[in-house]
């Protein structure tokens, strides 16, 4: 592997675009600790401190949310907008058109998102500033905008690095965004950790149960990423003009995790939304009954948590592998399933079997997510926001990007990562 690292640094093509990924990633951790004039960050660290939900999107955006910095609010609105965006193409006939078009219907769809995530930016970024109102200096109607404008300029600021790291860079941008977020906490964790072994808070069983329980979930994590159901499709030969084409046979891979960590970004979301308005309303008895009985960390939030999970798991799948076109596709290029006959018969099979893997995936992620309520009862480490969820982020990106890198080795002739 060294080897190959080596190897990588030599191509100048791969070199320019890791050094370019490596620059957008500076910048990025740059406007992480660059403070937001008129806030008072010590109050505001405290509020985030507060809540696990708040402690999970903090280390999305690598400490930006607790420093109340220029990249607050990371790239969370521009996910967000990404969903509901592959969400309307299923519902609106118009952008269901562009998504059949290729790259021009491919870039109207990316522009509206763009749209979408600067309105989605500024009014997440206004209710904000509105419910941590006692962090500001001058609270007002002017202060409430400004800052308002100043999240969402650096919301739009990291989709458009981002974008450039897709593009220039190596590796799909939005993602190791939130991959060096997460990343950037390891040390502060670590010395966090430190601290409370010398305080006497924890002992060393607890560290090293945690080390364990990391190890296997990165195992899990990379078993259900990696894994995948191949069903095995046969093309006939077909003559055109002189030449005779296919005759052979291959497979049609359905991945275990089709919804990757999508699932789990959305019902934080969504779950973040009664969740504030809680701690905005805190005095009220209804704020009080709802953190009572439904706050994060209950068992009721945990279960409602873990079955938004599986419910959004199956839907995002639905919405990004259709089998009824699969099966089309199958059938056009003259292939068919070995005991089933092409169409209709080929999807209804395909559905099933997405069904069952998918169900698994769902159970997988909604573990993950719960995990670390688990692991602080295990291990009585508090504070734990590095839990499965982060590792499932990290692995899936590192895989990904290694994937990439592997694939410019070996059109180069180098011996890739992977032997």
């Amino acid at each position: 592997m060294l080897e190959s690292l080596r190897s990588s640094v030599r191509v100048s093509e791969l070199r320019s675009k890791l050094l370019f990924t490596l620059a957008m990633i500076f910048v990025f951790r740059l406007g992480a600790h660059i403070p937001i004039p008129g806030v008072n960050p010590e109050r505001f660290a405290e509020l985030v401190s507060s809540g696990m939900i708040f402690g999970f999107f903090d280390v999305i955006s690598g400490g930006a949310l607790k420093n109340f910095s220029l990249f607050a609010m990371g790239i969370t609105p521009y996910i967000n907008a990404s969903i509901i965006m592959q969400l309307l193409t299923v519902v609106i006939p118009h952008l269901e058109r562009l998504k059949k078009e290729g790259a021009e219907g491919t870039k109207k769809i990316t522009q509206y998102t763009r749209y979408l995530t600067v309105v989605l930016a500024f009014v997440q970024g206004l209710g904000m500033v509105i419910g941590v109102k006692g962090s500001l200096v001058n609270p007002g109607v002017l202060t409430y905008l400004a800052t308002a404008l100043t999240i969402t300029a650096g919301t739009t600021l990291l989709m458009w690095i981002g974008e450039q790291i897709t593009e220039k860079g190596i590796g799909n941008g939005i993602s190791l965004l939130i991959f060096a977020g997460i990343v950037s906490r390891v040390p502060q964790g670590i010395a966090r950790m430190i601290e409370y072994l010398n305080a006497g808070t924890i002992n060393v069983l607890s560290v090293i149960g945690l080390v364990v329980i990391g190890g296997l979930v990165i195992a899990a994590v990379v078993a259900i990423q990696e894994g995948q159901r191949r069903i095995p499709v046969q093309y006939a030969k077909r003559v055109v003009g002189r030449r005779v084409y296919g005759g052979q046979t291959t497979h049609l891979p359905l991945k275990v995790n089709q919804a990757g960590v999508i699932p789990i970004i959305f019902a934080s979301s969504l779950l973040m939304f009664p969740e504030s308005l809680a701690q905005w309303f805190a005095s009220s008895a209804p704020a009080a009954f709802y953190v009572q009985w439904f706050g994060w960390g209950t068992a009721a939030h945990t279960i409602i948590y873990a079955l938004l999970i599986v419910g959004f798991t199956y839907f995002y799948t639905a919405v990004i592998m259709n089998p009824v076109d699969v099966a089309d596709n199958i059938k056009k290029y003259g292939g068919f399933i070995p005991g089933l006959r092409p169409g209709r018969p080929t999807a209804d099979y395909i559905t099933k079997i997405m069904n069952r893997i998918t169900l698994a995936g769902a159970i997988f992620l909604a573990l993950i997510a719960i995990l670390p309520s688990f692991v602080l009862v295990a291990t009585r480490i508090p504070n734990i926001y590095f839990g499965g969820t982060a590792l499932l982020i990290v692995v899936g990106v590192a895989l990904d990007t290694m994937k990439q890198v592997e694939s410019h080795l070996l059109m180069r002739s180098y011996q890739g990562f992977i032997r």
